[in-house]
């Protein structure tokens, strides 16, 4: 079982900068086996993904957010994070870290997710 904390959301105004995190329980067997990624989901708009790891490996990040927002990893605390920079208000969403079996053909469907972590970014 795959467990996802998130915390680091909060109010920014437009053109500021926050980090979320993921705290991911067994973190070494979880990130060798799946595949992580962020997901956000603004107010009657389904979610989408922000980054994930795509069938070829590769992350990738939606054209919204790339160049702006960045993922990184601390192992030594078992730990995921999101950059978020130069946000602006239609970043504003409930963001959440997910999680995929990585099977022989590619990550599965993301099953696994964190509570969220909400960002409001105003103008």
């Amino acid at each position: 079982q795959v467990q996802l904390v998130e915390s680091g959301g909060g109010s920014v105004q437009a053109g500021g900068s926050l980090r979320l995190s993921c705290v991911v329980s067994r973190y070494t067997y979880t990130y060798l086996n799946y595949c992580m990624g962020w997901f956000r989901q603004a107010p009657g708009k389904e979610r989408e993904g922000v980054t994930v790891i795509s069938k070829d490996g590769a992350r990738r990040y939606d054209d919204a957010v790339k160049g702006r927002f960045f993922f990184s990893k601390d192992n030594a605390k078992n730990t995921l994070y999101l950059q978020m920079d130069s946000l602006k208000p239609e970043d504003t969403a409930m963001y959440y870290c997910a999680a995929a079996w990585k099977g022989p053909e590619g990550c599965s469907e993301y099953n696994y997710w964190g509570q969220g972590t909400q960002v409001t970014v105003s103008s």
